[in-house]
């Protein structure tokens, strides 16, 4: 255990409260709202200052849980799975939700790759990771210079757009559906209820059926005739993956590895947008592309929680009473922001991958998913400033919103102007071409 703060006799619950499974509904701070909207950083601070590492929390509907805010406690709580499992059928709190809970998909009962334990859990994500390496790279940067181009010039002779509706949202849905092995006459509708589906919405559910319903077709014909893409070479494994195994990963990837990267690339333009020095620096090209996003995984990653551990017995974290079956939540952003790892200034953050955006232990992103997101992110930015590079904020900063959410970080609207400029006719690349010369954005 590492060394926690000195606990008062009041501070610990009573036998009443335990009965409740703690934390204390009266003294948990609440996870949700306006506060966690606008002003999370702050919010956490507040946190570690009244609790220490850990604190208790309140969801929404008056759910309770823990938020492991320490950098190394949430390092403790991801590599122990025996004392803190994944599994969400540990919970003791199941009775106290309702069946239209707003955090059901988080915790749903799905056996994904991200719900499994021990060897099950190895061999599943043996299968993503495998398959995901053989994704090619440059192939992968062609794909996301045609996509960005294409989408770009939707809007390129209005000299105006919203960059998270028009841009950032639908870029990595595009591409890692084509590169999952999505028929292209799917995506715009799985893009559609996707959305919907982050929406939570009354629309959300019948959003959900369709794309459960796409995601399992998509199973089904890859393992009866596989494909050289992601879900033709899990289906095709030697681990031998069945059909709801398959279609449970694949979802798992299209819920969660669009979104947060669309929030990446829209958290890294806000910032060259909004803050001096990136705003003065943006003719610098790759090299300021590389450095903001790096600083963004440190101020706004756009992962803030990874909802779902569970205590499967009593045991103690943080200077708290930790019983079984309690949740506890890691504060990803709250991490990044201990003091204890923060980097000083942004100096100190350049080349520093000590963040925990991607997760930690093995239950972080799958390898190569981060370095795939973040070619993504790169070149989705580097030929939105290439085409074009006199981007200006429509509002003043202090009018962007942010998204109203535990999980994500990122804005509900980016507008900008420009000078207006034509559109570009369809970048293909050529087959014969694999030095892609035929592109507008290739390096010299």
């Amino acid at each position: 255990m590492t060394e926690s703060r000195p606990v008062a006799d009041e501070d610990w619950p009573t036998a009443e409260d335990a009965a409740k499974t703690c934390p204390v509904p009266h003294r948990a701070m609440p996870l949700h709202g306006p506060r966690l909207q606008h002003d999370p950083s702050g919010l956490y601070r507040e946190m570690r200052e009244r609790y220490g590492a850990i604190s208790p929390v309140e969801l929404v509907d008056g759910v309770p849980a823990w938020l492991v805010l320490g950098y190394h406690e949430i390092q403790q709580v991801a590599a122990n799975g025996e004392l803190f499992a994944r599994d969400p059928r540990l919970w003791s709190g199941w009775e106290t939700v309702p069946e239209d809970w707003g955090l059901m998909s988080y915790v749903g009962r799905v056996r994904s790759v991200g719900l499994l334990e021990g060897a099950e859990h190895r061999r599943r994500a043996r299968v993503l990771g495998e398959a995901m390496d053989q994704v090619d790279r440059f192939e992968l940067q062609r794909l996301c210079e045609q996509v960005a181009d294409r989408l770009i010039d939707e809007f390129a002779a209005t000299g105006s757009a919203d960059l998270i509706a028009q841009y950032t949202h639908r870029l990595p849905m595009r591409v890692i559906a084509e590169v999952l092995g999505v028929p292209p006459a799917d995506i715009p509708d799985l893009e559609r209820d996707l959305g919907l589906l982050l929406e939570m919405t009354e629309e959300s559910y019948a959003a959900l059926e369709r794309f459960v319903a796409r995601i399992r077709q998509l199973a089904r014909d890859r393992i009866a005739e596989p494909r050289d893409d992601v879900a033709g070479r899990m289906g095709a494994h030697e681990e031998g993956l069945n059909e709801q195994e398959l279609a449970d990963d694949l979802s798992t990837v299209l819920g969660t590895a669009p979104p947060t990267t669309g929030h990446w690339i829209g958290n890294a333009l806000r910032l060259m947008l909004t803050d001096p020095d990136f705003a003065a620096s943006l003719g610098e090209g790759r090299r300021s592309t590389t450095k903001v996003l790096g600083e963004v995984l440190w101020e706004d990653t756009p992962t803030q929680t990874y909802i779902g551990r569970f205590a499967t017995q009593e045991t103690e974290l943080g200077g708290f009473r930790i019983h079984a079956g309690d949740m506890l939540i890691l504060g990803l952003a709250a991490g990044n922001n201990d003091p204890s790892v923060r980097p000083n200034s942004y100096e100190d953050a350049i080349g520093n991958s000590a963040f925990l955006s991607f997760g930690t232990s093995d239950r972080g992103c799958p390898q190569p998913a981060p370095e795939l997101a973040e070619i993504i992110a790169r070149t989705g930015i580097e030929v939105l400033l290439d085409r074009l590079p006199d981007l200006e904020l429509a509002v003043r900063p202090d009018e962007l919103v942010w998204e109203q959410s535990m999980y994500l970080r990122g804005l509900t609207a980016l507008p900008v102007r420009f000078p207006a400029v034509p559109s570009l006719a369809d970048p293909v690349r050529s087959p014969a071409d694999p030095g892609g010369s035929a592109c507008p954005h290739a390096a010299p």
